[in-house]
């Protein structure tokens, strides 16, 4: 295996951006199917980052179908990885008209998750929204420990759909989505994202407990078309 790891810089969304590192090694062909990735001890020492942060990475990877962890041993490359996977580089999203589409196709995906969840949910989908909006409210300021909270509600929502192709795309888009909530931070008043953002969830929970899909799809379309609006994106909306 011929490799080239390096560290990568540290204002990024670490996992996403090992991941995204791993991923392109293994498409241009330097990682081999059938191949085990270094140790989570190698990959931290050489990302300069903690082992969780690597197990993030990892995870991600696993989600996307490039590789299979076994119990005990590692994680190794999937066959037929090179051309069949979804890969979008953390790195595009830097390009406003790449992130905007993005942002475009997230729309539709996550207004019908909402429709679906408030048909199919069971108790624990609702215990799992429940528990993303304390740890949202619960935050006092939009750190780190909000965005990740906001990532598990679209999670947890989509999981509610029970079809379960609707987490692993909406998983995928809200990685990447999350750098427009980073964004958002930084651009905008920081109490105003955050009474905004959590009552827009809190509107999404209700309809979806309720059981109305409608209301449910209208309430995710205000929350996606809102976020849209605090980065000042355009999407085309009919």
């Amino acid at each position: 295996m011929a490799a080239d790891f390096s560290q990568i810089r540290r204002n990024e969304h670490l996992p996403a951006r090992i991941a995204g590192h791993i991923g392109k090694e293994i498409a241009e062909g330097r990682i081999l199917p059938g191949e085990k990735l270094p140790t989570e001890h190698i990959l931290a020492k050489t990302f300069g980052v903690s082992r969780s942060v690597v197990r993030e990475a990892i995870a991600e990877l696993r989600n996307e179908g490039l590789v299979e962890t076994r119990q005990g041993i590692g994680a190794f490359v999937l066959e037929g990885t090179g051309r069949g996977s979804i890969r979008i580089e953390q790195t595009d999203l830097y390009d406003r008209e790449s992130f905007r589409s993005l942002f475009q196709l997230r729309m539709p995906l996550e207004i019908e998750a909402a429709g679906l969840a408030a048909v199919h949910h069971d108790a624990e989908d609702l215990r799992k929204l429940d528990e993303a909006l304390a740890q949202m409210t619960g935050a006092e300021k939009w750190t780190d420990q909000g965005i990740t909270a906001d990532l598990m509600f679209h999670r947890a929502l989509a999981t509610a759909t029970h079809n379960e192709y609707f987490p692993l795309f909406v998983g995928f888009i809200a990685e990447r989505i999350s750098l427009a909530i980073n964004a958002a931070r930084a651009s905008a008043v920081l109490e105003e994202i955050v009474e905004t953002t959590i009552a827009e969830h809190v509107a999404i929970r209700d309809a979806v407990v309720t059981r109305d899909p409608l209301k449910a799809r209208e309430a995710m379309r205000h929350h996606v078309e809102g976020a849209a609006s605090r980065l000042a994106l355009t999407l085309e909306i009919y």
